[in-house]
């Protein structure tokens, strides 16, 4: 009885243990990127970078503007398309893949990419956004034996975050989503870090399946006008 109980207790007490990390990791992770105090102060970000596909490079620029709107323009061989994202609607408008006119996101695909309208990120204060996080172990990423976050955002979907313990940044991201009635799953690796005027710190290189997006210039909070997420 007694070792029953020893072990009742050690694994009731390992359970509140890994509640209690999952909240430290996130707030340690959101104060080494500048702290909730100095993100809260970001209203809007445009970040500008190219990715080289095939040996043609590819100019993207994503605005956010938070809460209100985010665009994702992807320029090349002299065409421009784009995703936009608000909170009522999605439309996109890729003529390099033969579209026309934009088309419509579905209401799931429109849900579901709520999160982009997040200019400060979903693990900022995401308790108050109605977010719940959940310590999923560690898992070696590259060499790194990072902690594995699983946040479930309150739009739905799920997003799981690799968080490298000797600084607390995330170097690698798994996001799934909608697209065309199906489901996917998109990966992000996260590396070269900086930390702005504004006293926050983001990544300067994103890397996914088709290549690295290498972030040349990043602007925060600037004037823009909602109607720059309207559909044309």
């Amino acid at each position: 009885m007694k070792k029953l109980s020893l072990l009742t207790l050690l694994v009731s007490f390992s359970l509140f243990v890994q509640g209690q990390t999952a909240e430290e990791i996130v707030s340690k992770h959101v104060e080494a990127i500048g702290g909730a105090e100095n993100w809260r102060k970001v209203n809007s970000m445009k970040m500008e970078g190219s990715v080289q596909i095939m040996g043609n490079e590819v100019n993207v620029t994503v605005t956010v503007l938070n809460q209100k709107g985010s665009k994702t323009e992807i320029s090349i061989m002299g065409m421009t398309g784009y995703q936009l994202i608000t909170p009522t609607e999605g439309w996109s408008f890729m003529p390099f893949q033969g579209q026309s006119a934009p088309e419509a996101m579905t209401a799931d695909e429109v849900a579901e990419s709520q999160s982009e309208l997040d200019v400060q990120g979903s693990l900022v204060d995401y308790d108050v956004k109605g977010h719940k996080i959940e310590l999923l172990g560690k898992e070696d990423v590259d060499g790194t034996e990072c902690y594995k976050i699983k946040l479930t955002p309150k739009q739905g979907g799920d997003e799981i975050y690799f968080i490298d313990p000797s600084n607390f940044y995330i170097i690698k991201s798994i996001k799934h989503r909608k697209a065309n009635g199906r489901d996917m799953e998109v990966t992000i690796n996260y590396s070269s870090y900086k930390k702005l005027p504004e006293g926050i710190v983001v990544p300067m290189s994103m890397s996914q399946q088709f290549g690295e997006l290498v972030i040349k210039n990043v602007s925060v909070n600037f004037p823009i006008d909602e109607s720059f997420f309207k559909v044309k």
